[in-house]
């Protein structure tokens, strides 16, 4: 269980659900307007990427490669390569911009956070207010950023990717070094849109058992919600789903996101699994209880019977409604005699055996 902000995540709480925005806006108006859709959804979190292309991006023409969606009708996709420092500076905005979108966000009572690549700009987040960072899974094994981030004292979040167990146990470990107990691990299968068979969500409870003391969280890489609903069956303590205004947008992670006229539909999609969850305890209300003696069945006399008559099973029928003897005292029954005469087809009580 951690504390983000003034909720609690982990089991025994509902799903703490984080609608991406990082790399689907590419202005201040546009991430303005997708807050606003998250806000309208009742998500619980908006999330951001802020990062410095000129610093993060050594090479500047190296490529990286996506899908996109060209024709809904079809769900016609096309692979696109492209340099990825200008993927990311479709994204970047200025501090000023970003002090505005936190605002934003706060005004419409959603938790901002965002995944960070440097020193400085975990120190921005601070100076936002943040309650939470990420960590890419790039940077699973970037120990100084790791160590810099949990000094923060914000609940730290990282993605695991095509990290190993190993490595996801020692980001951990140099975490709680700093004293930083606040953490968050996700499961984030890796691919824009990741492929079924590289998703693995069985990888959740392994998460979960291996490590009991933090929430499991589910970045989902996949169009549409049916891996959301499942890791959240699996036990998934937080989602995180990207959005956009336009999935066909030609630009990488548009083509897995939800569209504004989804984004109610997901978020009442997990609470009504939630709700149908339930518990693990075999529970039963009053109205049940009730309802199911209608359908099962109590015994039943074939032909009227006088008083003193020792009942036999030939005598006996199981019928519907379950208000009388039920059919598991049959053995009790069978033998005894008859208290009063009974009418054919009369329900027996057990008035009517004599001890």
């Amino acid at each position: 269980m951690v504390q983000f902000g003034n909720r609690r995540v982990g089991d025994g709480q509902p799903c703490f659900i984080t609608l991406e925005a990082g790399p689907t806006h590419d202005s201040l108006a546009s991430a303005k307007r997708l807050v606003g859709y998250a806000a309208e959804a009742k998500a619980d979190a908006v999330k951001f990427q802020i990062f410095d292309p000129d610093r993060l991006v050594a090479d500047r023409k190296q490529l990286f490669t996506y899908d996109v969606l060209v024709d809904r009708a079809s769900n016609k996709t096309e692979t696109v390569s492209e340099p990825l420092y200008d993927i990311l500076c479709r994204r970047c905005l200025k501090q000023d911009e970003w002090r505005e979108l936190k605002a934003y966000s706060d005004s419409l009572g959603l938790a901002f956070f965002a995944t960070i690549a440097f020193d400085d700009e975990v120190d921005f987040l601070s100076e936002l207010g943040c309650h939470s960072i990420k960590i890419a899974s790039a940077d699973v094994n970037h120990f100084p950023l790791l160590k810099r981030a949990a000094r923060s004292g914000m609940c730290l979040q990282i993605d695991t990717g095509s990290a190993t167990i190993g490595e996801i146990e020692a980001a951990i470990e140099v975490i709680r070094g700093e004293g930083n107990e606040n953490i968050i691990i996700h499961h984030c299968p890796s691919g824009y849109p990741a492929r079924l068979e590289s998703i693995n969500l069985r990888v959740i409870p392994t998460l979960k058992r291996m490590f009991p003391a933090y929430p499991v969280a589910y970045s989902d890489h996949t169009p549409g919600w049916d891996m959301d609903i499942a890791a959240v069956a699996l036990g998934a303590n937080l989602v995180e789903k990207t959005i956009s205004e336009d999935r066909t947008t030609r630009s990488v992670e548009h083509i897995m996101s939800i569209e504004p006229a989804e984004m109610k539909a997901f978020m009442q999609a997990i609470r009504d699994l939630e709700t149908a969850m339930g518990t693990s305890r075999r529970l039963m209300s009053p109205a049940e209880r009730e309802k199911r003696m209608a359908v099962r069945r109590s015994l039943h006399v074939r032909q009227s019977l006088p008083q003193g008559h020792v009942l036999k099973p030939e005598d006996i029928d199981y019928r519907r409604p379950g208000y009388g003897i039920p059919p598991s005292e049959a053995e009790r029954v069978i033998g005894k005699a008859l208290t009063a005469p009974v009418n054919a087809g009369a329900a027996l009580s057990w008035s009517h055996i004599a001890p």
